[in-house]
């Protein structure tokens, strides 16, 4: 089974994940880690923040020469903006982040305590180990990539960014929508015979839970209410050597929560940040009157980002499925079960 922790808060030391149920005899390097990070960070309209921090992780244990022993992978973020005790209280809950629910959940006195784990800041230890996930599934060949499709409901690249800068000029946040493609995944990953094994049920979940994303939609998605079925449904094809295969993907790859053979593809909507350099109404914890929302240094637009991270949590989907119908323990045996079961299904 594949499963992963992170830990870390956004002003802490660093951030740790730990990712088990990697098979042993995969070649594993930082630096394909790290790229995923050098994405993750980039994008118009990022905040001050990706200026100080230059993402790298530390592969500090899991690997010998370089090669995956298929014990657990701990990964290292190191934070340089580590001030974590120094760093002022905050009393007015920002609308649209964890601050008023986690105050009430937890019963803090500080929602600093919330926003230290709640901030996005997170999701760098949620790219790393979807780094090490998109090595595993390249050896497969199966490869995931992401793409702005609007932001503030703009989609050329020139409207995009004067949409971003006008948010700047008003000390506003933009929100936007991406989409996640994962090529060459074959058909059978997932399952129909229990609801949280079922493919988009679990890449669902595991891109919703992306701090920020308020919607998630697979292939036509929402079109599908408003055609007829005779319109939306994919024929089914046969061609020797090839199998079968479909001439339109309006499913994105998955029929009955198993992956079809079809790329998939996930789209999502990324919320305006909820950190606004004019805030909004709130109310003082501690007084209960009305002031204004809490400020903290922020992003105006990470719609980019946000596909990033989301390829990230398809990755590790995908690779949980995979490992789940070919093998756990050896590459060697997955690959050899993995090129058989293509064999088969042609």
């Amino acid at each position: 089974m594949l499963r992963y922790l992170t830990a870390g808060e956004s002003h802490g030391k660093g951030l740790v994940a730990i990712l088990e149920g990697m098979p042993a005899g995969l070649k594993i390097s930082a630096v394909g880690i790290n790229a995923q990070l050098k994405r993750r960070q980039a994008g118009f309209g990022r905040g001050k923040r990706m200026q100080i921090e230059n993402d790298t992780a530390e592969i500090i244990s899991g690997l010998k020469a370089g090669v995956s022993l298929g014990s657990p992978i701990a990964l290292l973020i190191r934070n340089k903006d580590y001030k974590i005790e120094l760093l002022h209280k905050v009393v007015s809950p920002r609308p649209g982040h964890a601050d008023l629910p986690g105050f009430l959940k937890y019963g803090f006195s500080d929602i600093r305590e919330v926003l230290e784990r709640a901030s996005a800041r997170s999701t760098a230890a949620t790219v790393a180990i979807g780094a090490v996930c998109r090595i595993f599934l390249q050896e497969f060949g199966i490869r995931i990539s992401s793409r702005v499709l609007s932001v503030g409901a703009e989609s050329s690249p020139s409207a995009i960014v004067a949409k971003i800068k006008e948010a700047i000029v008003n000390k506003d946040t933009i929100g936007g929508l991406f989409e996640v493609t994962a090529k060459s995944v074959p058909a059978g990953l997932g399952s129909y015979v229990q609801p949280d094994r079922r493919l988009d049920a679990r890449l669902a979940q595991n891109i919703i839970a992306i701090p920020g994303i308020k919607a998630f939609e697979i292939g036509l998605g929402i079109g599908y209410g408003v055609s007829f079925g005779s319109e939306v449904h994919d024929p089914i094809y046969y061609k020797k050597g090839k199998g079968y295969f479909h001439k339109t993907n309006n499913a994105g790859g998955i029929e009955g929560g198993i992956s079809n053979g079809e790329d998939i593809i996930l789209r999502a909507c990324m919320k305006p940040i909820a950190t606004l350099m004019r805030p909004l109404d709130s109310v003082n914890i501690n007084s209960k009157k009305t002031s204004r929302a809490a400020t903290e240094r922020s992003d105006t637009c990470v719609v980019e980002a946000a596909g990033v991270v989301a390829e990230a949590a398809c990755a590790y989907v995908l690779a949980e499925a995979l490992l789940e119908k070919f093998g756990q323990d050896s590459l060697r045996d997955i690959s050899k079960a993995y090129w058989d079961y293509l064999e088969r299904i042609k």
